[in-house]
């Protein structure tokens, strides 16, 4: 990354950081409509806005509010510049993401840390190859992703919801569930990661996303990705049969004014982002406010799952590429060492059950 992005990135951090919430003083108001004189929306040759280019939207900002928040929706600018200078130091592990649910600073900053790590955790250095040029710390001084409900966390589940998702869970800690490939997560498998979109929620590292663009259709692809690059059309094409069903779901994009608003459905039940049934819904809206960031923020709604739909708003920003590619399955053994492990268990069960029964 350039120095000049470097600058960039940071200069749209401190603003972030030191503007106070969405209208809350004229002084907020001023600045953005002087902004708004400096810059020109960039178009393409037939009038779309331009959105071609490399963003990250890497952040600390966790996706919930953390609970002992309870409903500050908006650091304080002094929390916020603590925080982010906490979150941004020389040696912080950039995956460390729970570490901002911690309420006490001294112990959030040990968490930071991988040295601080129990010495079982085995794993490559995080702080030499995740962090970037640009640490990684708060994108806002919001206090979650979570825009509505305005307690900044997911809405309740329905009482099915809830008792299937207690179910599964019951189920991943039974023996069984080591049984073989096929019952482990799709994430173990290189299927599909949690944070794929859509909805495009922060990974916990290469966190970079390609825009391409054509009249009829947008190209969103992101780096830590395990399904092919998201081409949507924007002719106005209907989406397609409702027997036909996807990992990603089936999207359609439309202009509204300048907001690129991209409509998914059609998803895979098996897909189960984040407990959702095949009645998942996901509208998203990507909307260019300045030279260097995007505003994303998208709905989703399921009511088999939840009792109300729920948004998110980030900003995308810009970065340089390139992007490296991304292949989960290449030499991947996990699944392997994972049924090894659970194998050799359960022959010292059985040589310990063996043992002792001959003791007798």
């Amino acid at each position: 990354m350039s120095q000049r992005s470097q600058a960039t990135w940071a200069a749209v951090i401190a603003i972030g950081l030191t503007a106070p919430a969405a209208a809350l003083g004229q002084g907020q108001a001023a600045g953005e409509a002087d902004a708004a004189s400096t810059w020109t929306l960039p178009r393409l040759p037939d009038g779309q806005p331009d959105f071609q280019g490399y963003w990250t939207t890497q952040t600390f900002t966790p996706l919930e509010r953390p609970e002992y928040l309870g409903d500050q929706a908006f650091y304080t600018e002094e929390e916020a510049a603590a925080l982010h200078a906490q979150l941004t130091a020389e040696g912080v592990d950039p995956s460390a993401r729970s570490a901002i649910e911690i309420e006490g600073p001294e112990e959030r900053e040990r968490a930071l840390y991988q040295v601080n790590r129990d010495p079982s955790y085995v794993h490559y250095d995080n702080e030499i190859w995740l962090r970037t040029p640009v640490p990684k710390g708060l994108s806002t001084r919001r206090t979650s992703l979570i825009v509505d409900p305005p307690n900044g966390r997911f809405p309740p589940l329905t009482p099915e919801a809830a008792e299937k998702l207690a179910a599964e869970a019951e189920a991943r800690r039974l023996p069984s569930a080591f049984d073989s490939h096929e019952v482990r997560p799709f994430p173990e498998r290189c299927i599909v990661w949690s944070h794929e979109g859509p909805p495009n929620l922060p990974p916990a590292y290469n966190d970079i996303h390609q825009i391409f663009q054509t009249p009829d259709h947008i190209v969103i692809f992101t780096e830590l990705n395990t399904n092919p690059p998201r081409i949507i059309p924007l002719d106005g094409r209907p989406h397609v049969s409702d027997r036909i069903r996807h990992f990603a779901g089936d999207s359609r994009a439309r202009w509204e004014g300048d907001t690129l608003v991209v409509e998914t459905t059609n998803y895979n039940a098996r897909r189960r982002f984040r407990g959702s049934t095949d009645a998942l819904h996901v509208v998203e809206r990507f909307t260019r406010i300045g030279p260097d960031e995007i505003t994303y923020e998208f709905t989703v709604s399921d009511p088999n799952t939840w009792t109300a739909p729920w948004t998110v708003e980030l900003p995308m920003v810009t970065t340089e590429g390139p992007m490296y590619e991304y292949a989960c399955h290449e030499g991947n053994h996990d699944i392997r060492h994972i049924l090894e492990i659970y194998r050799n268990l359960e022959r010292q069960a059985a040589e310990a059950a063996a043992a002792a029964q001959a003791s007798r």
